[in-house]
């Protein structure tokens, strides 16, 4: 295979000799199209998927359009990404990270210098809202090929369009440099499916014949305007969901593709019976006597013509002219009546009933919000917002504060790839320090659900009351290790954490020792030094008597 655009780092991802599997490694994001035909095999003829994909996202972009859907939008990327102007919307947590702190102060500095490129602080919103509707986030990291020491130098945002993520199982050679398939009643020759991953970058927007159901060979993509670019050059990100069944990765407005639809037919059903139904409208019956038919429509379009008149208001040069050429379905009706009716009648025909009524659209609305996972009383905005206790905040939020959550961590793959980059080609660690690291990294968003704050602090309000209750009780029918794994819901690392922490506080002075002697002149805790009459260093003096053993003499017998 050619060599790829871009650059890669060598982290040796590939199995140990000593593991034996037939199963290569899965991919999360549900892009496994394996290598079937083609001379030399560039990538897998994926008939239908692919297409599918690229509609897909300009279907997802055409719904964040219609202003319910931009209502939910906007709420979620507000929830999930707070401006401050003091505060970034991210920070870096390492407090979890077994490293020095020389390490955690450069990882610190270059996760901010990341946050520079990307601009974040000012772009935050608009990034985070294309990674919610495309369902996928694509960087070019520009480095100096020269220098790749230095570290990135830019981050070039890709429409997620242009792109395309191929994962394919590579094809190994014989002495001759020729493609052989493995045999598969070979365990040891079948057992090590490598996995080839690089993506496919057209400026043009469209993707070559190939994917499009044809076979593909190694110059298809050049040919085609693609080109072939290694994994780890790009900033890869998506959001988790997966169509098992075609191998596509979602986007969270998927499933509300059906709810928006049914939106759009109801409201347009509900306009067009109004404007057909609404106004009332004459029925003239007019008494033809014996007249033949043809008199009769003759003498029908005579009366019509004398009592109609119709205006028309014309828009563009706001003329109002008498237009007697077009009957519209909105006009009166003129029906004939022969001799031995009751002559002619003029009445009326009542509009539609119940056109005030809007149920149906309220139904399909709170229908499209639930697709979205946004709380159907978002809707309108109407209702105050009330900072009360947690027994008045609905459910609905609890549930969208996690999706958030989810969200967030989500979107933080995004950060971690950048990072490791950045960090290996400054030789700051090592990847196979990553690989430890990784899991002890976290990123904090600033937050902004006050929902969740007020349940946590009710929560550890009614800890602390149940704590103070059952104080009088603990070495008589509780223990103090059962009221704080019980009560405060303390976990066996809090607690030995606590522990460390109070220690240290009584060394220092910051809390005074509850075990130490109390003053009964003062009521406070002694010191080390201390005694009970305040004199350091001395036996405190107990009150004489007399030789007899009587108390000594008061004032008054003096």
């Amino acid at each position: 295979m050619a060599r790829l655009f871009g650059f890669s780092i060598d982290d040796n991802d590939n199995q140990s000799p000593n593991i034996v599997s037939p199963v290569p490694q899965n991919n999360e994001d549900g892009v496994d199209h394996y290598l079937t035909s083609g001379f030399f095999g560039a990538y897998v003829d994926i008939e239908g998927v692919y297409r599918t994909e690229f509609e897909m996202i300009k279907r997802y972009r055409e719904m964040a359009l219609h202003p319910e859907v931009d209502s939910a939008i906007e709420d979620i990327v507000n929830e999930a990404i707070v401006s401050d102007t003091n505060d970034s919307p991210v920070k870096i947590e390492l407090s979890n990270l077994n490293a020095s702190d020389g390490i955690k102060e450069r990882i610190r500095e270059e996760f901010k210098y990341i946050l520079e490129l990307l601009d974040f602080d000012k772009k935050s919103h608009e990034i985070y809202r294309n990674w919610y509707i495309d369902g996928r986030l694509y960087y070019h990291k520009v480095i100096d090929l020269k220098n790749p020491q230095e570290g990135i130098q830019e981050l070039r945002y890709i429409d997620a369009m242009k792109m395309r993520y191929v994962r394919q199982q590579k094809k190994k050679k014989d002495d001759n440099s020729n493609y052989v398939q493995s045999n598969i009643n070979d365990p040891l020759d079948y057992s090590f499916p490598e996995i080839e991953e690089y993506f496919i970058f057209n400026p043009k927007g469209s993707y070559p014949v190939g994917a499009m159901g044809g076979q593909a060979t190694a110059a298809s993509p050049a040919q085609n305007g693609g080109i072939k670019i290694a994994r780890d050059s790009i900033a890869y990100c998506t959001s988790g969901l997966v169509d098992r069944n075609k191998g596509t990765c979602l986007s969270y407005l998927h499933k509300a593709i059906k709810s928006l639809n049914q939106l759009r037919m109801i409201e347009d059903s509900l306009v067009i019976y109004r404007l057909s139904r609404a106004p009332e409208r004459r029925i003239f019956y007019i008494d033809v006597g014996n007249l033949p038919k043809v008199k009769a429509e003759q003498y029908l379009r005579d009366v019509m013509m004398r009592y109609r008149n119709k205006l028309v208001y014309d828009a563009s040069t706001g003329e109002i002219r008498d237009d007697k050429k077009f009957m519209s379905m909105l006009e009166d009706f003129w029906l004939p009546r022969r001799e031995g009716g009751r002559g002619t009648e003029i009445t009326t025909l009542p509009g539609g009933q119940n056109l005030g009524e809007i149920t149906d659209i309220k139904y399909f609305q709170e229908k499209l919000y639930r697709s979205l996972n946004v709380p159907p009383t978002r809707i309108g905005g109407e209702g105050g917002f009330n900072l009360g206790r947690s027994s008045e905040i609905l459910r609905d939020e609890l549930k969208f504060t996690k999706f958030v959550g989810r969200l967030r961590k989500r979107f933080s793959n995004m950060f971690s790839d950048m990072l490791r980059t950045q960090l290996i080609l400054k030789n700051i660690i090592t990847p196979e320090d990553w690989k430890v690291m990784r899991e002890h990294i976290q990123y904090d968003f600033l937050y902004d659900n006050h929902f969740s704050e007020l349940k946590e602090a009710e929560l550890m309000t009614e800890r602390l009351n149940m704590a103070a209750t059952a104080e009088p009780y603990i070495g008589k029918y509780y223990s103090q290790d059962y009221v704080r794994r019980k009560i405060l819901r303390q976990t066996d690392e809090e607690i030995v954490e606590q522990d460390i922490l109070i220690k240290q506080e009584i060394e220092s002075g910051k809390i005074p020792d509850p075990n130490a002697p109390i003053d009964p002149n003062t009521g406070l805790p002694l010191s080390s030094g201390d005694n009970i009459n305040g004199q350091s260093g001395q036996v405190p003096i107990e009150p004489s008597v007399d030789e007899k053993g009587t108390n000594p003499p008061t004032e008054k017998g003096i």
